[in-house]
């Protein structure tokens, strides 16, 4: 699988841009602020349907503009699809597959796996702990349309529960009638996420122990409050506390998932070397397990992450590259030789895109 074809206007700094893409490794090449990161920033929108970093689509439309379209065309196996996402301020986005709008955007959901390796991943061990369900969420639903399904009407379902505990209504029947709907579905949600975390680590553990040369032990753990209690018992537990306080306190919308290093948390006990190497093997997983589930080899994102990585860490990745195994590859760098020459001493073919003020020219 790979993105032969990718048309922008309007969105972020970039105003316009036509770029025929290499089916194994694409370079965005410039200095900082340019727009190399929002062009990975679009193609991360043509699979999850949103950005991976303003969730807020009116806010990545170019300043003093009204709207914004992003388009590109990917080669999956035998079949060629055409995507669209378009915004207009003030009216709902409108997302096509082959020119049908879907009526659901989670729908397209799986259908153009991407992988992005970012600095901002440090973020999956600072925030707490909705940071690390998002990503973990995200990564099932690619696979797993059934998840996703149950998770959306959970999420809905929580947000009427917790509008009618803010009413301040003691109406008990009411209310479990939304307890009710939930526990099935959480349940669902809690099994999915189990049987998940238990096929994925293995695959993280083994990236960590290559990168790291088995230097220490790593784990992750999928941490829930229906580990030992039900769903159903969890809200009669909580109903006084949840009625007193006007929200649903407790329930896999405050699961956590807990990287540790050597038994200990890693955000507490991890140098920023190991922090680094946990990330990568992190993503790297992902995208492993989803060419595992899916038999599509994901497109992979790094955003200006040689800059930022020691020379061992690069050399893993570019191993990787040599070998082929990350199928078709974006990179951003603000060198103008160093990524270009690195990869013409590989024999790896390549096209490079100079980005300047949002726009684009080829090397």
């Amino acid at each position: 699988m790979y993105l032969s074809n990718l048309s922008l206007v309007n969105f972020k700094n970039i105003f316009q841009v036509d770029l025929k893409l290499s089916n194994r490794v694409n370079c965005f090449l410039g200095d900082n602020g340019q727009g190399k990161t929002n062009l990975l920033d679009a193609i991360y929108h043509l699979s999850y349907t949103k950005s991976f970093f303003n969730s807020i689509d009116s806010q990545n439309v170019k300043f003093e503009e009204s709207f914004y379209v992003i388009q590109g065309e990917v080669k999956i196996k035998k079949d060629d699809l055409k995507l669209y996402c378009g915004l207009k301020k003030g009216e709902k986005k409108i997302f096509k597959k082959n020119k049908k709008i879907y009526k659901k955007l989670a729908d397209h959901i799986g259908l153009f796996p991407v992988v992005m390796i970012t600095p901002y991943d440090i973020n999956l061990i600072l925030d707490g702990s909705e940071t690390r369900r998002r990503f973990f969420d995200a990564l099932i639903a690619q696979f797993d349309k059934n998840y996703l399904i149950e998770l959306l009407q959970y999420n809905k379902l929580l947000k009427q529960r917790n509008a009618f505990l803010k009413t301040k209504n003691k109406a008990i029947d009411l209310l479990e009638i939304y307890d009710d709907q939930m526990v099935d579905k959480a349940q669902a949600i809690f099994k999915s996420r189990n049987k998940f975390i238990s096929e994925f680590t293995p695959v993280f553990s083994q990236f960590y122990k290559d990168i790291s040369s088995n230097k220490e032990e790593v784990s992750l753990n999928y941490h829930s409050s229906l580990t030992s209690d039900s769903m159903k018992e969890i809200f009669l537990m909580n109903r006084t506390k949840d009625q007193l306080i006007g929200y649903t306190s407790s329930g896999v919308h405050r699961d956590d998932f807990h990287f540790s290093i050597n038994t200990n948390p890693i955000k507490k006990f991890g140098s920023q070397g190991q922090q680094k190497t946990f990330l990568i093997a992190l993503k790297l997983a992902k995208f492993e397990y989803i060419k595992m589930k899916k038999d599509i080899t994901p497109v992979l994102l790094l955003d200006d992450i040689f800059d930022k990585l020691d020379d061992h860490r690069v050399g893993y990745i570019l191993k990787l590259i040599e070998k082929n195994n990350l199928g078709q590859l974006f990179i951003t760098d603000t060198s103008k030789d160093k990524i270009p020459n690195i990869l013409k001493n590989l024999n790896i073919e390549s096209n490079l895109f100079w980005i300047e003020n949002g726009n684009s020219s080829i090397l």
